[in-house]
């Protein structure tokens, strides 16, 4: 199920790390510490990798999406 804007702004610190799926391998990790930081996972030799895309507010949604769609021609064969 694809996030919104409102699901992500509203995405509080828990006592543990956790994350929220998008969809195409994009996922907000959220921090005890309190940082929201965007995420792309995708499999590099049968081993599953993890790229940085930014930080929640500074990339949007609709930014971190985009960024992905960039990622995902990168690491396609």
């Amino acid at each position: 199920m694809a996030l919104s804007e409102m699901a992500v702004r509203h995405a509080r610190v828990t006592g543990n790390d956790y994350t929220l799926g998008d969809s195409d391998g994009l996922t907000l990790n959220v921090a005890v510490s309190g940082g929201k930081i965007w995420l792309f996972r995708y499999y590099w030799s049968g081993k599953q990798k993890r790229m940085s895309l930014g930080s929640y507010p500074q990339i949007s949604l609709k930014e971190a999406r985009a960024r992905r769609d960039e990622a995902r021609a990168l690491v396609a064969f």
